[in-house]
């Protein structure tokens, strides 16, 4: 269960249109908001230089100082093209070091030479998602770096893409630009994880291990090199979308770890798990309105009833563009309705997000451990293998001590919403006409230790970009811990809250503490900080 303490509002009367005091004044507190001055135009916008960061053997938590590093193989299904366009949104928080093309068992490209027909492939000479995606991010690049000029240039992101292994499921036959591609980045010396995000099938990381295992196995420098893979890659996956995990990595690399990210909240099914409050950012209104309606991004998002379709000619699994028609009328047309129709211009699918969504700076941290869960959900260890994880059996206990399925995802869902429509306003938005999420520091530090019956405490010190009034929360993150009870949050006069250690936690376990920090903005929006306590 959830315990929640609300200890109050701090209310910013810096405008948005002096963001230069504002840095000053937020550097006194210790925070940094990244942004450039409000109208100006920002030069440069590539990704910072990786920093210097400890990386992690098995599942201990890193202390990463950059942002995630990270490789998207992806198949062309329309949630992938949805996950994109979101991605890119978030490309100044994520270090992207490729986006490549790869088939699935639900897509590939097929072979004339070989007799191999495409199976639900883009016409050829069609324009694909990866493509689509990054140019209509390049329409909106000149407005985004105003809100900050971190974001990658257009130029910089088409340098990244590259074709991998897309003529057939589980191909992983050839070297291809895009395994080459990652190849290179397990073998760079850069420091730091490498998140090897499926959103389609493995294949094409497969085929960039087997090249390295090929090269190397057998050698003098096989050892070090067996080494530096499984302690640099991490395989986030939706699902196994071909048998190249099984049939290939798991056997010959088993110490690398996956994280299986599936949830039903941002996928096709998300419908059936949203808590009811939050229904409303499916509806066609809402999507309208915030997503659909805004901008060169916004309007290429795949809606129910656009008009769009993803492969050549007749494919009866993708009726989604289609609008005004029952499950029985598609039926009858010769689609196999796997999931029932919606209003026109409401929300399809997204189920890729969660690869992305745990490496966003939102300050939860749950890229650096499985178990700590966030905006793509939270992940369980299997107990026949420590370096599998997975969203399947994540249970997160809600207000009412009861455990809704998906609920480790789809606890978060109207902070993800408000914020990506948010990030969509700022693509079209000058600085002062748009919202930006608050910043929240923990000067006592991120990560505490503490003996078993010792107190605990903690402040939050916010400041907001726009001026907004900034309410704080802090709960304790029950299932993301490892002391198994729960400890009582309390606050202070002064502001602070007071956490004691209960006196029967053993050596090594942990208590997780969350405040959030969410502003009274248009749309609200909602930034974190997790503060992990071990007990010694």
């Amino acid at each position: 269960m959830t315990l929640r303490v609300q200890i109050g509002t701090t209310h910013s009367p810096i405008s948005s249109r002096i963001a230069r005091v504002l840095v000053v004044s937020t550097a006194a507190l210790g925070l940094t908001l990244p942004m450039a001055q409000p109208g100006s135009a920002a030069g440069g916008g590539t990704p910072a230089a990786d920093k210097d960061r400890r990386s992690r053997t098995g599942t201990h938590a890193t202390t990463p100082s950059a942002a995630p590093r990270t490789i998207v193989t992806t198949d062309p299904e329309l949630d992938d093209l949805n996950s994109m366009l979101r991605m890119l949104l978030y490309s100044n928080e994520i270090d992207i070091a490729g986006l490549v093309y790869s088939s699935s068992q639900h897509h590939y490209r097929g072979d004339a030479s070989r007799g191999l027909e495409p199976h639900r492939w883009p016409a050829p000479g069609a324009r694909l998602h990866i493509d689509e995606a990054v140019d209509a991010y390049a329409e909106v690049y000149g407005n985004l770096v105003r809100h900050d000029p971190r974001y990658p240039s257009p130029a910089r992101l088409r340098s990244l893409i590259a074709t991998g292994n897309v003529i057939d499921e589980g191909d992983m036959a050839a070297d291809t630009k895009g395994s080459d591609l990652i190849r290179k980045v397990l073998l760079d010396d850069k420091p730091g994880q490498v998140f090897l995000q499926a959103w389609g099938g493995p294949n094409t990381i497969a085929r960039a291990l087997k090249s390295i295992q090929d090269r190397y196995q057998g050698t003098p420098r096989w050892r070090a090199v067996y080494k530096k893979i499984v302690d640099k890659a991490v395989i986030t996956s939706f699902g196994q979308q071909d048998s190249t995990f099984e049939d290939y990595i798991k056997p010959n690399w088993p110490d690398i770890q996956n994280r299986e990210v599936a949830t039903s909240v941002w996928g096709y099914g998300s419908r059936g798990v949203v808590r009811p409050e939050d229904a409303v950012y499916h509806s066609a209104d809402w999507t309208r309105a915030n997503v659909s309606g805004t901008g060169p991004i916004g309007a290429s998002y795949r809606v129910w009833g656009d008009g769009k379709q993803m492969a050549a000619g007749f494919d009866d699994e993708d009726y989604f563009g289609l609008s005004g028609h029952t499950s029985e009328e598609l039926r009858a047309m010769g689609y196999l309705v796997w999931t029932p129709p919606q209003p026109k211009g409401s929300w399809i699918s997204e189920g890729d997000s969660s690869n992305f969504a745990l490496l966003v700076d939102n300050g939860l941290r749950s890229y650096q451990h499985p178990g700590w869960g966030g905006w793509g959900g939270r992940q369980v260890v299997d107990p026949d293998d420590p370096h599998r994880w997975s969203n399947q059996n994540a249970r997160d206990a809600d207000e009412t001590g009861a455990t809704p399925r998906d609920y480790a995802a789809a606890r978060w869902f109207s902070a993800i919403q408000n914020d990506f429509a948010a990030r969509l306003d700022r693509s079209v938005s000058t600085f002062a006409d748009a919202n930006h999420a608050p910043r929240v520091r923990v000067p006592q530090g991120l990560d505490i230790s503490r003996r078993a019956g010792r107190t605990v405490e903690l402040t939050a010190r916010t400041a907001d970009p726009d001026g907004d009034t900034v309410t704080r929360t802090w709960w304790q993150y029950q299932e993301a811990g490892t002391y198994p009870g729960t400890v009582a949050v309390r606050h202070t006069k002064a502001g602070a809250v007071r956490v004691d250690v209960p006196a029967d936690a053993r050596p090594g376990q942990t208590i997780h503490l969350v405040v959030e920090a969410k502003d009274n903005g248009t749309p609200a929006l909602t930034s974190y900080q997790r503060v992990v306590i071990t007990v010694t």
